[in-house]
């Protein structure tokens, strides 16, 4: 899907990742830990750039927020869900 590669992209240029493509990026695979390797440093980078390019709007609550930054298509899901309104 369109999205998800949008948010691949996203990844890789906010966080610059220079040695990891697209491709490289499984939709379902964690982003952190031993997934790909994202810290919280990273969460926050990525949090904003998402906030930015989507307009998105993200809670107060860690939890919830970790579950929604666990995979791409976790991001791509909550991205559908806002911008549906």
């Amino acid at each position: 899907m369109e999205l998800e590669q949008q948010i691949k992209r996203l990844i890789i240029k906010s966080l610059e990742l220079e040695d990891i493509s697209v491709e490289d990026i499984a939709d379902e695979e964690p982003l952190f830990g031993e997934g790909l390797g994202l810290d919280s440093i990273d969460a926050l980078e990525l949090g904003m750039a998402l906030k930015k390019m989507y307009n998105l709007t993200l809670g107060k609550n860690k939890e919830e927020n970790k579950k929604l930054f666990y995979s791409v298509k976790t991001i791509s899901d909550f991205v559908r869900a806002q911008q549906n309104g």
